[in-house]
């Protein structure tokens, strides 16, 4: 099992419909993205944090997917604080590198937003199967059908990629070419590794493309589906909460000032 692939639905947000999902992750993700300020990726990542138990994901299982997550958000700060716009008082400086209050609030205000719109993407990806995801795509918000089968057909190869780079690695250690020490040397295994998953990845992909075209995927045609997908009353309560939670955010930054709209000059 890789971190692409769907776990069974076990709790109330895991079994919502996957447009549903898709559409409460956008609503709060808009509403982070058109403001840079701590205080309201702060108070979206409380309220996710609270309604995190009800996605049916285990302790195990929401640590190791939202690993990437964790591990990003502290990284992206940590590049804004270091060269992101100086002001106000000048903590440290070095060459270019200089840290100021004005950077460290930004680098916090990042690092926090990254967590806050990551979080929900993770458990869409990690509780939505991709099939269903298309199905509600193409019934629900009628999406082109060739748009969709493509799509679809994207999310599955994107797991065949993950058994592709553990099949390289495991040639490449056969071979004993995986053998030698040093940076310089895990540097060129990576890129030789990354060109070949290129070449398959372009490989697969344009005879994937010909298949489909060849059983009539990408004509023009009506298509009907064989799975019935629609939003019930959980799944529109489900977009209610995420639409409460962006203007709980809102609201709390602008009432304390620190609201930050990003078109501002």
């Amino acid at each position: 099992m890789t971190l692409l692939d769907a776990l069974p639905a076990r709790g109330r947000i895991a079994r919502a419909n996957p447009v549903a999902k898709l559409l409460a992750s956008l609503v709060i993700a808009l509403a982070l993205i058109l403001t840079v300020d701590a205080v309201s990726a702060a108070t979206a990542l409380v309220l996710e944090l609270l309604v995190l138990p009800f996605a049916g994901l285990r302790v195990g299982e929401l640590v190791r997917r939202t690993a990437p997550v964790w591990v990003a958000a502290p990284l992206a700060g940590l590049s804004t604080v270091l060269y992101g716009r100086d002001s106000g008082t000048v903590y440290a400086e070095f060459l270019i590198v200089s840290v100021t209050e004005g950077s460290v609030a930004l680098g916090a205000a990042i690092t926090l937003r990254v967590l806050a719109i990551g979080l929900p993407s993770v458990v869409l990806i990690a509780t939505t199967d991709p099939t269903d995801l298309a199905d509600g795509l193409a019934q629900i918000l009628r999406l082109p059908s060739r748009f969709v089968l493509g799509a679809l057909a994207g999310m599955r190869v994107v797991g065949l990629l993950v058994d592709d780079w553990r099949t390289l690695s495991m040639a490449r250690r056969a071979r004993g070419v995986a053998d030698g020490r040093g940076a310089v040397h895990a540097l060129r295994g990576l890129a030789s590794r990354s060109f070949s998953l290129f070449v398959l990845a372009i490989r697969r992909g344009s005879r994937l493309a010909t298949a489909m075209e060849a059983k009539g995927f990408g004509s023009g045609v009506p298509r009907t589906w064989a799975r019935e997908s629609r939003l019930r009353a959980g799944d529109l309560l489900l977009i209610a909460g995420a639409l409460a939670i962006a203007a709980t955010a809102v609201t709390v930054s602008v009432v304390s000032g620190a609201w930050s709209f990003v078109l501002h000059g």
